[in-house]
């Protein structure tokens, strides 16, 4: 990590504006960037991260050409700040999009924002999500169409870069890779490359396939994972979370329709709902195939870095949970696929890597040199010829949401073989609740919980060291580290409005 206490966005902009100048003026075929942004998807769902049942082949030539990541992470498990972090190689606390109710600074500086100064033409497409009622067109793209709150599966009403609001008949992934395919032919013959960032919904709640792939699973059998009761030695909000909003005997995003319900003959529910999550992600591959179909065509295929990817991870019954923001590993772990001219084809990278790396090492990749200061760093040298300074510890954090109480505040550190979670209660009293240790290397499924354990001690006593070393290397200290307070687990349904 950076030792960068405080990055402004003013101190950035300045920072910024003689590399964006020199790259302007620069290589005259710097490649173009296709960013593909997908919302809760997880590596496992895909066939190249070992799905036995989602077949997604053109996701997986991607992979069998390019680099793939095989422990990627977020630092924040939870759509804006994720998403922010993608844009800024910054941790939520530092960019300030800490929820998914706050706006993205305006004047924060992100990688396409930077692209654009240095001569790109950038556009974006598809879900945004900071701001949660915001769909007015971005600084830093040349076109911006997107929609308020999380938009539906089908016959969303879009903003077209603020000309109008318009519903658009029919599947969501299929609408917005049509208006990033109707973009990218207009910057046909153009002068300079291009910057498009598409952000699908897919695979997010409520989980609605397209027809052709509504029986898509309807011969797989999904029981609940065996780590859903193996819960004696979690904290108790781990527990009281089962019958809620986000565990697996509450609603599952309206996949059950009475509920608590706790009975074996219930997981036909859950079934269900994991049946229709894969079902979106089919279509999700076959918007890649026309991207790269398209790419082939105007023979860009070469010139273009093609990046896919999720924006966190998301719990499908592990520890009797569904949805994120906690620092288990379903939560945590995303998929990122690099396709890049000068990038080694069918690499698999086993390092820690994670969503503030992005911003640093896509600019490098366009040739645009090092980032200013910020949390992340660039994979490009790693890549090509290893990095034996690469990381082998990092921090997660989450802030208790009063509009989803179903997670304490959350602080956490990973390395390559360990995790230590801990759960401040945001009024700097001790721990509310109980904590955790995973000795991941031999326990990847987070099955027995050793912070009891006496032989632990000087582990834990370093874990606690590592977290805090890193957390104030980014700023965060007992006396900057603001969290709300904790107000426990709660039955309420979370607002129809932001579900």
């Amino acid at each position: 990590m950076s030792p960068f206490p405080s990055v402004r966005p003013a101190a950035l902009i300045a920072a910024c504006l003689g590399f964006s100048l020199a790259l302007a003026s620069a290589n005259p075929s710097r490649p173009n960037l296709l960013f593909v942004l997908c919302d809760d998807l997880r590596p496992d769902a895909l066939g190249c991260y070992g799905s036995p049942h989602v077949k997604t082949p053109h996701i997986d030539q991607l992979a069998a050409e390019g680099v793939l990541f095989r422990n990627a992470f977020c630092t924040t498990s939870l759509c804006s700040p994720s998403r922010a972090s993608i844009l800024t190689g910054l941790y939520a606390h530092a960019h300030g999009v800490t929820n998914n109710f706050t706006e993205y600074p305006a004047d924060m500086v992100s990688f396409p924002g930077l692209l654009h100064d240095a001569g790109y033409a950038t556009a974006y497409f598809g879900k945004y999500h900071m701001g949660e009622e915001n769909d007015e067109p971005r600084p830093g793209f040349d076109r911006f169409v997107t929609h308020k709150g999380q938009g539906k599966y089908f016959d969303t009403e879009w903003n077209l870069h603020g000309e109008k609001r318009e519903v658009i008949p029919g599947y969501y992934t299929t609408v917005v890779t049509d208006m990033a395919l109707d973009w990218l032919q207009k910057q046909e013959g153009a002068d300079r490359p291009w910057c498009l960032l598409l952000g699908h919904k897919a695979p997010h709640s409520f989980y609605t396939p397209e027809p052709k792939y509504e029986h898509a699973f309807d011969h797989v059998r999904v029981p609940y994972p065996a780590t859903a009761f193996q819960l004696a030695d979690k904290p108790a909000w781990i527990r009281e979370r089962l019958s809620t909003w986000h565990g697996i005997y509450g609603p599952l995003f309206d996949w059950r329709k009475q509920f608590p319900n706790d009975r074996p003959e219930a997981v036909i529910d859950f079934e269900n709902m994991v049946h229709g999550y894969w079902g979106t992600i089919l279509s999700v591959d076959d918007s890649v195939a026309r991207l790269r179909s398209w790419l082939v065509q105007t023979k860009q295929l070469e010139n273009t870095i093609i990046v896919f990817m999720g924006d966190n991870g998301l719990l499908e019954g592990e520890h009797g949970m569904v949805d994120k923001r906690t620092a288990h590993e379903a939560s945590l772990r995303i998929p990122i696929i690099v396709r890049a001219p000068g990038l080694p084809a069918g690499k698999r990278v086993p390092e820690q890597v994670l969503t503030v790396d992005l911003a640093p090492s896509l600019l490098e990749l366009c040739g645009a040199g090092p980032m200013p200061p910020v949390h992340g760093r660039s994979w490009v040298k790693l890549l090509k010829e290893g990095d034996a300074s690469w990381r082998t510890s990092w921090f997660y954090h989450y802030n208790y949401e009063t509009q989803f109480p179903y997670t304490p505040n959350v602080r956490s550190v990973r390395t390559d073989d360990w995790k230590y979670i801990h759960y401040p209660t945001g009024d700097g009293s001790p721990d509310k609740h109980l904590a955790e240790l995973y000795d991941l290397a031999h326990d990847p499924g987070e099955t027995k919980n050793l912070i009891a354990d006496p032989a632990q001690t000087e582990r834990i006593a370093t874990l606690e060291a590592e977290l805090a070393k890193l957390m104030a290397a980014t700023g965060l200290t007992p006396e900057t580290d603001r969290m709300p307070l904790d107000e426990g687990i709660k039955a309420a349904l979370p607002d129809l409005k932001i579900r």
